[in-house]
């Protein structure tokens, strides 16, 4: 028998610590650990959390594949297997799904309300997230689910794309030439950026919610009691589901819950604001009613350093440029007041490149462009505005803590009660 040496382990001592460092890995991507090496040609796996429109429409993702789909609408759960075909499994909890060690990736489509507990929950299960907009419905949720993806080590996607990808609504150019000429210092600084339809930007404002909904029977195929899940029990009516949640502060708020973060990512990105948030929102609206969403007039962001951001629901002035400086301005189409613009950009270098191709990122374990952290920042921009636009007046902000100055009212509203046992 071989003599153990000073400083050298018994078979005992490494079998042992060997246990204990593997036990350290319980949760670990199937591409790592779990079924094996996934070579980078591999499709990587998909689990769907509510397939109604917005998951369906992304079952088919280039290097995906489905393998489970979860809908507490049993309709929904059919319509997405005339998509995919019998294979993939079918839940109605999405607690089952996220515990399957076949699935990499978990694609959160449900109303707002579920995202932030869904998305953490999975990230816990040592999956990798893609979230449909916005992250969450607020700040405290957006807090929570960055600390539960950054400690689990996981990658994390939020599906607006305007920041990197395609033309950007009404400026008839990708967000990438904005960028660079906002960081040329061409315009100057401050800078106010204007948002109205005239702009491009369409508030949807006929996402507003009823205030005379009657109780009505829960159809047979829903439960609804999990499609509420940590919102506060109301009685059933079918404007409150499906395609017009969003006209209820419960799930969602409105035209501006629904289209704000795709509007206003891009803003935060060009204006190089994914680390802060604003000092203060100001609100001109009419009064909003306790369950419904309604309208607004005007919502203005101002940050620290003067730069604004006005979210015009009125757009009674089409001549407003988009972007406006102290030296320039920018209007759609990328029409300018600065002479020779185009000649001019050539010589200020392109903006830093960025990770765009999720299925890479999660292979090669790389932050995609938009990921937990800028996505909370930009849905944080949303939510400011939805908590002054809900208790009608304007509030000051401290982006460091992440929390409303010397607003008591506001501050609940940053992290609202769950109806049990729904935590985050």
């Amino acid at each position: 028998m071989q003599e153990k040496t000073k400083n050298q382990p018994t078979r005992r001592e490494f079998i042992k610590g060997t246990a204990a460092a593997l036990a350290a890995f319980t949760i670990v991507p199937r591409h790592v650990l779990g079924q094996g090496y996934l070579a980078p040609s591999d499709q990587l796996t998909k689990g769907i959390i509510g397939v109604g429109g917005m998951g369906r429409g992304h079952i088919p993702y280039a290097g995906t594949k489905v393998v489970a789909v979860c809908d507490v609408d049993k309709r929904h759960i059919q319509k997405a297997l005339d998509i995919t075909g019998p294979g993939p499994k079918t839940f109605t909890d999405y607690r089952e799904l996220i515990q399957l060690p076949e699935v990499d990736i978990v694609h959160v489509a449900t109303p707002p309300h579920w995202h932030g507990i869904i998305a953490a929950d999975a990230a816990r299960a040592g999956k990798d997230v893609w979230c449909e907009k916005p992250m969450t419905r607020t700040i405290g949720e957006g807090k929570r689910l960055v600390e539960a993806v950054q400690q689990h080590g996981r990658i994390f996607r939020l599906n607006t794309w305007f920041r990197f990808d395609t033309n950007f609504y009404g400026m008839g150019t990708p967000v990438k030439p904005i960028k660079k000429l906002v960081e040329s210092g061409l315009l100057g600084w401050p800078l106010k950026v204007t948002v109205s339809r005239h702009t491009g930007f369409d508030w949807k404002f006929y996402w507003v919610g009823k205030t005379d909904l009657a109780p009505e029977p829960v159809p047979a195929e829903l439960d609804y009691e999990m499609w509420l899940g940590p919102a506060p029990y109301k009685p059933y009516n079918a404007h409150r589901v499906h395609n017009t949640f969003r006209g209820y502060w419960d799930y969602d708020g409105g035209g501006l819950g629904d289209m704000g973060q795709h509007y206003l990512d891009p803003i935060q990105y060009f204006l190089g604001k994914d680390d802060t948030s604003p000092i203060s929102v100001e609100i001109d609206a009419p009064q909003q009613h306790t369950d419904a969403v309604g309208t607004w007039r005007r919502i203005e962001y101002t940050y620290a350093d003067g730069c604004k951001i006005v979210l015009d629901g009125e757009a009674k002035d089409d001549k407003l440029p988009y972007i406006e400086g102290p030296k320039g301005k920018l209007y759609p189409n990328f029409r300018s007041d600065i002479p020779d613009l185009e000649r001019k950009l050539a010589a200020f270098p392109d903006p830093e490149p960025q990770v765009t191709d999720f299925v890479e990122a999660v292979k090669k374990r790389q932050k995609f462009a938009l990921n937990e952290e800028n996505g909370h920042r930009s849905c944080t921009l949303v939510n400011m505005g939805l908590t002054a636009l809900r208790l009608g007046r304007s509030l000051k902000f401290d982006p460091v803590r992440q929390v409303f100055v010397d607003d008591e009212g506001a501050n609940r509203l940053i992290d609202q009660p769950m109806r049990g046992p729904w935590t985050l």
